[in-house]
């Protein structure tokens, strides 16, 4: 079976799965609008400083993250923090739905945020709907000054979940391989991101080459290949740690690294819920090497990392 063919197959067969086309739609209300959601800042009871800033800085900083998740996923029409009226810790749990109506809310996205003694926040974060003047649903977490921008992807999920009925993914993580440089002397430096685009870093300085990160399945580390000469090895970097060892398969026989013909080491973890189509068997090959470039995000969403035709 030739090339050309082969590569007909694997085009039909991401066409049929979904894999190339994209499905567009929204959230929108009786007039066939976007949903429009209030995100006004959150309020903290009394401002306290944070090795992240203060509270009510945070507060504000939260509130704009929400906001953005919910604006990027081309399903809301989000309004706030900026542009509209502030609230007060008691207006949390009991909205002023009327004030809100009139300004052409048709949700309401209201939190708070709280400095622990411990050092730690808790986040709150409620929906409602104007309409009914009702609670749809409500989250709270308890986190490190840090991890704020977490605990607004978090929020955000609630609500895309709520509003949506899909699953949600803006508490998610990327790795990936960023080139740069000449054409002939390409840098491969494996980089990893929250699924906003902030807090990236790179993870490899490039000095030698990196390939096929794949997260475990808990998300804590990420395999991936590296050359060290024209040796390949696989590498276990900690995300929390920030620390990263070689692999051993004979001591760790959880790491899978096939080999197909022409192609590099894909190493992955089992036990990741990875799902292939089927292809005929003489393309089955190279439908492993092209199925391998498939990544997950946090909650087991499948998306398309980008062929690369990778050769020894």
């Amino acid at each position: 079976m030739n090339f050309r063919y082969c590569a007909a197959l694997l085009f039909l067969w991401f066409t049929a799965t979904g894999a190339v086309a994209q499905i567009e739609g929204s959230v929108t209300d009786e007039s066939g609008n976007d949903l429009n959601v209030a995100v006004p800042v959150m309020p903290t009871p009394q401002a306290m400083a944070t090795p992240a800033g203060s509270t009510d800085v945070l507060g504000r900083q939260i509130a704009e993250v929400i906001a953005a998740d919910l604006k990027g996923s081309g399903l809301f029409k989000p309004v706030g923090p900026g542009g509209i009226r502030a609230i007060g810790n008691d207006e949390v749990t009991a909205p002023q739905f009327e004030a809100w109506a009139a300004s052409g809310a048709e949700a309401l996205v209201q939190g708070y945020v709280r400095a622990n003694a411990n050092g730690e926040l808790t986040v709150g974060c409620y929906l409602y709907d104007v309409a009914l003047k009702s609670e749809l649903t409500r989250q709270g977490y308890v986190i490190a000054p840090r991890d704020w921008r977490r605990a607004a992807h978090k929020c955000a999920d609630a609500i895309y979940a709520r509003l949506s009925g899909e699953s949600p993914f803006f508490d998610s993580r990327i790795a990936y391989i960023a080139e740069s440089g000449p054409k002939n002397r390409r840098i491969k430096r494996l980089a990893i991101m929250d699924s906003d685009g902030a807090n990236h870093r790179f993870i490899t300085n490039g000095q030698t080459l990196a390939l096929t990160p794949r997260f475990s399945p808990d998300y804590k580390s990420i395999v991936y290949l590296s050359y060290l000469g024209s040796r390949p090895r696989i590498f276990i970097y900690d995300v929390a740690a920030g620390t990263q060892k070689a692999g051993d398969r004979k001591r760790q026989p959880h790491l899978l690294a096939p080999v197909f013909p022409g192609w590099q080491d894909h190493p992955l973890f089992d036990g990741g819920g990875r799902q292939h189509g089927h292809l005929p068997d003489l393309c089955q090959w190279w439908h492993a090497a092209a199925a391998d470039q498939f990544s997950r995000d946090r909650h087991g969403r499948q998306f398309l990392s980008g062929w690369k035709q990778d050769r020894v």
